[in-house]
């Protein structure tokens, strides 16, 4: 059966940046056939409030301590994620671990410290992962190999985590291959309509069908109608990503795959529901 929605599979709809017009935001989604949206939560003061938007607007959320967040959650962070894990396991909107991972981009999080702290919170978060049963969402910024040594050393030990997405992934087509066979889906986003992200779009282009999976991260990683020179982000103007933007930036991904909107749309809904396995009781079929 066909599937007659698209899946934004990352997109932080809880973030301030939606508060003041939040329900015309998702209203633009649905209208541009954006069925099914998946808000990943970033530190435990944002579990509350993408729980609470993915069940206002038919959503799925994900709980997790983002990377670039370490030095700011509470010394308690990964217990109150194993307790929300916990309080809200029977619901059906609660559909990974994450966002988690590492960020081994941003300067401030480079020295030693801040690398190894990072790397005992994603380890943790993986262990929770596999405790709970739930995929997971990764963050990948320069951080590819370090994120699958954690995911090899789990299905090493026989406690392999249950699949999931590397967000936003702009790796090699060797560490994309090797997140494939640990169950994993690539991300595609806006990123990917820059003709000059020649990386991304060789991937997008030539990796298995069945890895790929489609995102905004909005507000952020706008597709290349919506980018701001830094001129003007220096007079203030501000620019913001959105999950209407979704099927636009689809279009990218089909062209380069020379698949019709229709099909694209199908197959990476479909792909969506493999790596959260938890999505499909939200779908709807046709």
């Amino acid at each position: 059966m066909a599937i007659p929605t698209w899946t934004d599979t990352h997109c932080h709809l809880d973030a301030p940046e939606f508060d003041a017009d939040r329900e015309a935001v998702a209203q633009r989604a649905r209208e541009a056939g954006v069925g099914l949206i998946v808000i990943p939560a970033v530190t435990p003061q944002t579990f509350v409030p993408a729980r609470d938007v993915a069940h206002r607007f038919g959503g799925a959320y994900a709980l997790g301590v983002h990377p670039l967040y370490v030095h700011q959650v509470p010394d308690n962070a990964l217990a109150l994620l194993d307790e929300a894990l916990h309080r809200w396991r029977e619901d059906p909107r609660l559909v990974a671990v994450g966002e988690i991972g590492l960020d081994h981009f941003v300067p401030e999080l480079q020295d030693e410290a801040s690398r190894a702290l990072q790397e005992r919170m994603y380890a943790a978060q993986l262990d929770l992962a596999v405790a709970h049963g739930l995929p997971a969402i990764l963050h990948v910024r320069r951080s590819a190999d370090g994120l699958l040594k954690h995911l090899r050393r789990l299905r090493d030990a026989g406690r392999p985590v249950a699949g999931g997405i590397a967000h936003a992934f702009n790796g090699s087509p060797q560490q994309a291959q090797a997140f494939v066979e640990l169950g994993f889906k690539l991300g595609f986003g806006g990123a990917m309509t820059f003709e000059r992200a020649l990386q991304i779009r060789r991937l997008a282009a030539e990796l298995p069908p069945e890895a790929l999976v489609l995102e905004t991260d909005a507000p952020d990683i706008p597709p290349h109608w919506l980018y701001l020179t830094a001129e003007a982000r220096a007079r203030g103007e501000r620019s913001r990503n959105e999950p209407g933007e979704l099927p636009r930036i689809a279009q990218t991904l089909a062209e380069l795959r020379g698949l019709s909107l229709d099909a694209l749309r199908d197959l990476t809904t479909r792909n969506a529901l493999v790596a959260l396995h938890k999505l499909a009781a939200l779908a709807t079929p046709a």
